[in-house]
């Protein structure tokens, strides 16, 4: 399970400004701000915007401009999928929900967990979903004792005990180059979540940048 919300994408107009420096094009930028209504929009033109592809196509070196290119979102995950998003250090920034914080702040239910191809009956091996419900019962009771006696070796339990599979939601910053190379490198993953997260990337604003 992946939720990707509140997405801002911004940047574009220093993005071009900078994209033509190397070769004192600026007189050849034809993008603009368009007004709709009460809004203003940037809207990048067919000259830019073939600069743009050509230097994303020549390579990183020559596509540094993607890196200026930012977008903020709020990602809900689990832990299994952020411990490959940690790959992607470079570039990015996080801020997420404690666990250590936190862990003790609400009664654990199944919806806190990424769960959905755990099977419910299995000729072989039985229910495995209720493997998943006797932990988190183990998880709910530790929680209850830590509450009551704010002792930690029951905060322990919760902590070594948790799951790759619960969410967590942070605010991730990213940018074009980034998303980029996530684009190429997971778009076939076995992960659910990749491919989820690449098709998103195909619906950001002039998304070829990244999927080209």
């Amino acid at each position: 399970m992946i939720k990707i919300e509140n997405v801002d994408v911004y940047g574009w107009e220093a993005t071009i400004r900078g994209m033509r420096n190397p070769m004192n094009s600026w007189e050849k930028s034809d993008s603009e701000f368009l007004i709709y209504g009460f809004h203003q929009n940037y809207v990048i033109g067919d000259n830019d915007l073939k600069l743009m592809r050509n230097l994303a196509k020549a390579g990183p070196d020559h596509g540094k401009f993607l890196r200026m290119i930012n977008v903020t979102c709020d990602i809900t995950a689990p832990l299994y999928w952020w411990k490959e998003f940690d790959t992607y250090k470079v570039g990015t920034i996080v801020n997420s929900c404690s666990t250590m914080h936190k862990i003790a702040e609400k009664k654990f239910t199944l919806e806190d967990f990424s769960c959905e191809h755990l099977i419910e009956d299995d000729e072989v091996m039985g229910a495995w979903k209720s493997s998943l419900n006797r932990t988190i019962a183990d998880l709910n009771t530790a929680r209850e004792l830590f509450l009551e006696n704010n002792d930690k070796k029951y905060w322990w339990q919760m902590i070594q005990l948790l799951p790759a599979s619960f969410n967590q939601k942070r605010t991730v910053q990213l940018n074009y180059q980034v998303l980029r190379n996530i684009y190429h490198a997971r778009k076939e993953h076995k992960l659910d979540e990749w491919r989820y997260f690449c098709e998103w990337l195909e619906t950001l604003p002039y998304s070829e940048l990244i999927t080209d």
